[in-house]
């Protein structure tokens, strides 16, 4: 069954890998001499098979925790009037799609091993990218709104799809390069001296280009790195501290900067002060990264598993809160305010687990992960 399409841990180099599968040689007999009993050799026992490659708990449970930050972010939306609910949201954006794009691209470091793998960029990227967007359009038009329906343009948070699409294309060159990273950032810098358009996930691709770079260099000795003590509580004043800027700037700072894709003249910035708006949000994105990486827990937990079915969330989750937003379900005063962040938050924590559940993935598999195999060729044995 093929996997998520934003995170495969087919493609997890953090889990243990199978051993060669070799087929059991069949008894060889000589042939008996002229007169004699053939004399029968026992066969060869079977090598045991192979142990199924084990899933990393770490991995599932950093998912888990990302995805379900992502309806929060989007429920936060009607009350970024509130300072709370604006806190809150800075809060969150300025590192969960930064990791989410860092995870994203340790999980692709060998996407490109086999031919399954590729198909997948067929199977679950471009059949469900087109189905939700269909789906979403059809939402929309039934609650009222215009018919839009624009294949290249990605409508909310179908956007990742196509970027992912496109980041896991450009794979084989960034594997190629002696320092991938250094000339990422300089990309991510100098894109936004451009108005990228958001056509096919563009103005996106770019804006968190160096995330899945860095994603893409990682090996699993620096996830151990931050499994030490002190890290864990450098992290947590970090964790902190980042909470306490997002509430200090809360009442006047713009929310562009922190989707990642907005040119320096969109944001009325100099050049200059467009580039170290960009490296400051750089540093904090990846300091906020290794800290929530290093805080999460290495064994299983009660949702360990729900973070291997994280696809559902996030492409369902827009369904609920579309409808509340349009319902005016999130407009109630008494939202405007820190009871509304933690009644929204909890909310939506416990819709992540429920489209995180088996039922949901039973019910929806077959749009959301297709089983495209009559589409391809059969790989040639040689």
């Amino acid at each position: 069954m093929p996997e998520e399409a934003f995170w495969s841990e087919a493609t997890d180099p953090h889990g243990v890998q199978p051993g060669e599968r070799t087929a059991p040689q069949a008894a060889v007999t000589e042939a008996p001499a002229s007169g004699e009993r053939p004399q029968e050799r026992p066969e060869p026992q079977r090598q045991a098979e192979p142990a199924k490659r084990k899933r990393d708990p770490y991995l599932d449970n950093v998912k888990f925790i990302l995805i379900a930050l992502v309806p929060i972010g989007h429920s936060l939306v009607p009350t970024l009037a509130a300072d709370s609910a604006r806190a809150a949201y800075i809060f969150i954006y300025v590192f969960h799609m930064p990791l989410f794009v860092v995870i994203s691209g340790y999980l692709s470091r060998n996407f490109w091993n086999s031919n399954a793998k590729t198909n997948k960029l067929v199977d679950t990227f471009l059949v469900p990218y087109v189905i939700v967007e269909v789906g979403y359009a059809a939402l929309r038009f039934s609650l009222g709104q215009k018919w839009s329906l624009t294949i290249i343009d990605p409508a909310w948070l179908n956007w990742y799809l196509l970027a992912l699409l496109f980041w896991r294309l450009s794979t084989p060159v960034w594997k190629r390069m002696k320092y991938p990273v250094p000339v990422a950032i300089a990309i991510y810098l100098f894109a936004g001296f451009s108005q990228i358009s958001g056509d096919f996930s563009m103005d996106r691709f770019f804006g968190l280009l160096p995330f899945f770079v860095i994603g893409l260099v990682l090996q699993p000795e620096h996830f151990e790195m931050l499994n030490r003590r002190w890290v864990k509580i450098v992290s947590v004043f970090v964790v902190l501290a980042a909470a306490a800027v997002a509430i200090f700037i809360a009442p006047m700072a713009k929310l562009g900067p922190f989707y990642y894709k907005s040119s320096y003249q969109d944001l009325g910035l100099s050049w200059y002060m467009g580039l170290g708006l960009r490296i400051g949000l750089l540093v904090c994105a990846l300091a906020m990264c290794a800290a929530v990486l290093a805080l999460v827990p290495r064994k299983e937990t009660w949702y360990t598993d729900l973070g291997t079915r994280t696809l559902y969330c996030y492409l369902l989750h827009g369904i609920p809160v579309l409808i509340a937003k349009e319902m005016g379900w999130l407009e109630f005063p008494w939202l405007y305010g820190p009871l509304g962040v933690l009644a929204i938050s909890t909310s939506c924590f416990a819709l992540a687990i429920i489209l995180c559940l088996p039922e949901t993935r039973t019910v929806f598999k077959w749009v959301l992960e297709p089983r495209l195999v009559w589409l391809y060729r059969r790989p040639s044995r040689s």
